[in-house]
């Protein structure tokens, strides 16, 4: 199959069907093998396209990929952010079609720059150094990268070397050289093979637990997000969290509740965590997100109660959650551009692990848990990695079950257990290897408890970070830029 047999519109159908399948290769459907799949029609005669042709069919896949595997924004926008049913859909159409200009630069970088030889490696890595592009520039958007879905494939042991974007990587050449071995080309199916069985010559663990588990309380309240804000909302989240960790403090050694789990500054609770302290035992910590201001700005932390110490602010904001880029025009233009809160500042510099029960934890706020390279830096220096959430404004979308896959990644990386407590779900506990111990159902009230164990020593991923899985992507690019220079100078 060619697509140079194919006439445009079909062949934006091709790539409209390949974005659709990689979001169905990620949670909730965890159709994994249909990630290479994806891949392998993007690169499916992609050398008979000039690079505007390439880069319409890398739009047309990013229509279809967040789409379909993003538009839970749509909630956020009409549900949340007090904005018409009409507006949020254009809103999100805005939104969708912007994202889908990455997939289209990397495409039409690729045919602009690169020339035919080896095009199956040099395809796969253009598409890793593509998913770097959107993971940083223009504040970033790592959502939906391909080798997420690898958490339950035979692959995922590839994670604690080289993290997401080695997955990704290996998951692109497996596309690109499944193409090239349906040529009957035998190198490429070797390759493949080799990719596939180095796993199981990998270690099953490369960090070691502690002798003595911990046992953690991670509080769900459910509460109203409308009304979260106002005073009968505070009202409501003082008594939920105070009644559910009553019902855990004797026998849990850390109680953890989720992002800004009481809707005020610090200054403000602090009453009423001082109250909370009083109840708990003295080896009993209490670990929770929430808001603080100082002469410095507004930040969104983590503090700890009882047995704790030390806090975590926010370093990576959302923006229109968090802040509002270009503030002076959009201001007060939609409902959906006026924060709830103040604009939260970034935290700077390096941040010490909050120290809570004997354990040192390293944090995640919200979005921050999508940010491999930053989860890393967290658990350098951590025994346990901790990100707290309020999933809220995705509803009953596929967002919060595509994020709770990511934090089980980000366990499996770094080789270390996860604690995930957030407003409304999915509340759970992750352990060392990415699989789920223990979760809470969406929805409801819940006080998930269970127990967690400190990790010593790290993965090759912790240690290094992605810089060696883009290294490797760029190695492959490498060829196919020098053969296209060729080329143009023999001309």
């Amino acid at each position: 199959m060619s697509e140079r047999r194919l006439s445009p519109a079909i062949g934006c159908l091709v790539a409209l069907v390949a974005g659709g399948l990689t979001t169905l290769s990620a949670a909730p459907f965890a159709l994994w093998w249909l990630a290479p799949v994806a891949v392998g029609l993007m690169y499916l005669g992609i050398q008979a396209l000039s690079p505007g042709q390439a880069a319409l069919k890398g739009w047309c896949y990013g229509l279809g990929l967040f789409g379909s595997g993003a538009s839970w924004v749509y909630v956020s926008i009409h549900d949340y952010g007090y904005t018409s049913m009409p507006l949020a859909a254009l809103l999100t159409v805005l939104f969708v079609a912007a994202l889908a200009l990455f997939p289209a630069a990397t495409l039409w970088l690729y045919r602009r720059l690169t020339g035919p030889r080896l095009a199956a490696l040099s395809f796969a890595g253009a598409w890793v150094l593509g998913e770097v592009l959107r993971t940083y520039l223009f504040t970033g958007f790592p959502w939906l990268l391909i080798g997420t879905s690898l958490i339950d494939s035979p692959l995922a042991p590839w994670a604690p070397v080289g993290g997401v974007y080695l997955l990704s990587l290996i998951t692109a050449l497996t596309g690109t050289l499944g193409v090239e071995a349906l040529r009957r080309r035998l190198a490429p199916a070797a390759l493949i093979a080799v990719l596939w069985l180095v796993p199981l010559a990998l270690p099953g663990q490369w960090t070691r637990p502690a002798d003595t588990p911990t046992r953690v309380a991670l509080l769900q309240g459910n509460l109203p997000q409308l009304t979260k804000w106002s005073a009968e909302g505070q009202r409501e989240a003082w008594n939920t969290y105070s009644r559910l960790t009553g019902d855990v403090s004797e026998d849990a050694d850390l109680i953890v509740w989720p992002e800004a789990a009481l809707p005020m500054f610090e200054d403000q609770a602090r009453p009423l965590l001082e109250r909370v302290q009083a109840g708990l035992s003295p080896d009993t910590a209490l670990l929770t997100g929430i808001l603080q201001r100082d002469a410095s700005g507004y930040f969104n932390s983590v503090i700890g109660v009882g047995h704790a110490s030390g806090q975590y602010r926010k370093a990576h904001l959302v923006p229109f959650g968090e802040y509002l880029p270009l503030e002076s025009l959009l201001s007060g233009l939609i409902a959906f551009f006026d924060l709830p809160a103040p604009a939260m500042t970034p935290a700077r510099g390096t941040q010490a692990p909050i120290q809570a029960a004997g354990l040192s934890v390293g944090s995640a706020i919200c979005y921050e848990i999508v940010y491999a390279d930053l989860v890393a830096t967290r658990a350098r220096n951590a025994g346990i990695l901790l990100t707290v959430s309020n999933d809220t404004w995705f509803g009953d979308s596929l967002g919060p079950l595509q994020h709770l896959q990511m934090a089980r990644l980000r366990a499996l990386e770094n080789g270390r257990y996860v604690m995930r407590a957030t407003s409304n779900g999915v509340t759970a506990i992750i352990d060392d290897q990415g699989h789920i111990t223990a979760k809470a159902p969406q929805f409801t009230p819940t006080a998930l408890t269970g127990e967690v164990r400190a990790m010593q020593g790290n993965t090759p991923f912790t240690r290094t970070g992605s810089w060696p899985a883009w290294l490797a992507a760029g190695l492959l690019v490498l060829p196919g830029l020098s053969l296209a220079r060729r080329r143009r100078l023999a001309t």
